[in-house]
């Protein structure tokens, strides 16, 4: 479920969360300098459930919209603006990591995984750790059809988490169909830890100098990022909190980077919930950060 379903779902259980958002963005927008650039790129839109599209049209000369799934995005386009808005809105079709997971592909199918099955799974995570520290990482990615220091506002609309955690999944999903019994076993295994922890910063680091390379002189970043999940069983009452499992999304010096690379204008916390729990399984949710940011003022 995307777009206006999705909104409107959002809108009865997780209100905060459209709140934010669309504020984070709008002022933005405001803040930018009548000198910069007036248009707006939305990095990972999708359906833009979470952005305010009407409002980014009429306070850019020109929004651009990217993301993997061009068919999101239209339909995104199609929910929310009139036929004279959309000729101001441009979508692009682009993978924002730059090609991450056909370059861990690419790792993975070089790998012997029927010999390193054979002598265990302390080898066989070693391998897996391996694919991730010897996977290409562009940094920064670069995306045709997104021109460097174009933009006025850049907004990293709840994807970055994205960029490691499905080419990590797609890794973790080969090994599960060769050795199902191993599902779950890569968190006993130091070396594999340490090289996805690597991977996932790496690819942090790549994509906040993508977002600094797009902007223009005096331009603004709106990043919004999952920084950790968790699932539940009990919803709507004051013990909701003990009720949780709790899992790290991003790595623990996550705020660290952004402030090694950005200067911090706005930060805001929130949580939303995407699924409520059922009878047959648990609800979840996610907790996010939220900035406004600067490019490091030249000293």
């Amino acid at each position: 479920m995307q777009g206006k379903k999705r909104r409107e779902w959002l809108r009865q259980y997780a209100p905060l969360h459209l709140e934010h958002c669309a504020a984070l963005m709008l002022s933005a927008v405001r803040w930018r300098p009548f000198s910069t650039s007036r248009s707006t790129l939305v990095l990972g839109a999708g359906a833009c459930t979470e952005v305010p599209l009407p409002e980014l049209v009429q306070a850019s000369d020109e929004v651009v919209l990217a993301d993997l799934d061009i068919i999101a995005l239209q339909q995104g386009v199609a929910d929310q603006l009139t036929p004279g808005q959309r000729k101001r809105v441009k979508l692009v079709a682009e993978d924002l990591s730059g090609g991450v997971s056909a370059n861990l592909h690419h790792r993975i199918i070089l790998q012997p995984w029927d010999t390193l099955l054979a002598q265990g799974a302390s080898t066989l995570f070693k391998a897996a750790a391996e694919c991730l520290e010897q996977c290409l990482v562009p940094d920064p990615p670069s995306i045709e059809q997104l021109p460097t220091g174009e933009f006025g506002v850049v907004v990293s609309s709840l994807v970055l988490s994205q960029l490691f955690s499905y080419p990590i999944l797609d890794l973790l999903d080969h090994i599960q169909r060769l050795a199902p019994a191993l599902m779950g076993e890569q968190e006993r295994h130091y070396r594999y830890q340490e090289a996805a922890q690597a991977f996932r910063t790496r690819l942090i680091k790549a994509h906040l100098h993508l977002l600094s390379s797009l902007l223009d002189q005096g331009g603004l970043v709106v990043l919004l990022s999952d920084v950790q999940g968790f699932v539940f069983n009990v919803y709507g009452t004051e013990h909701d909190e003990q009720h949780r499992r709790k899992m790290p999304l991003v790595p623990r010096i996550f705020p660290e980077l952004v402030r090694e690379h950005f200067t911090v204008l706005e930060e805001r916390r929130w949580e939303w919930i995407t699924d409520l729990p059922t009878k047959d399984r648990p609800g979840r949710g996610y907790e996010v950060s939220g900035y406004i940011l600067a490019p490091p003022a030249v000293s």
